[in-house]
């Protein structure tokens, strides 16, 4: 399997882990210094780890529906693509469609998820 599988599979599984809510498996996808970028600003590891453990975030769906792509650059990946989810947010259900790109490194013999970016 190339490096290009071995991301493009990590991705597809790290969604599937964010779907199930455990807290402890996502982390497991993330680097320790992982953030998260959007319009409102940076969120910690910590804080979207503490938001699924205490239920205060909850995807139900994760879904690839296009403008998939893969580049490499050294030894990093950046995945990105349109994606539609769904779940709740503070009690409150939601549905998105957004772009997101993802920076894949690999770490202790894993490729881990070291930053990503949304945007809408």
């Amino acid at each position: 399997m190339t490096d290009e599988d071995e991301v493009r599979a990590v991705a597809a599984a790290f969604d599937e882990i964010l779907v199930g809510n455990d807290a402890t498996a996502v982390a497991s996808y993330m680097t320790d210094d992982w953030v998260y970028v959007d319009a409102a600003g940076i969120t910690s590891k910590s804080d979207l780890i503490g938001w699924i453990a205490s239920g205060r975030l909850a995807h139900h769906t994760m879904t690839v529906v296009g403008g998939e792509r893969l580049i490499r650059v050294g030894d990093t990946f950046v995945h990105t693509a349109r994606k539609a989810s769904s779940g709740l947010w503070d009690g409150s259900p939601y549905t998105t469609e957004e772009w997101i790109s993802d920076l894949y490194v690999r770490e202790s013999g894993r490729w881990r998820c070291a930053f990503s970016q949304k945007s809408v």
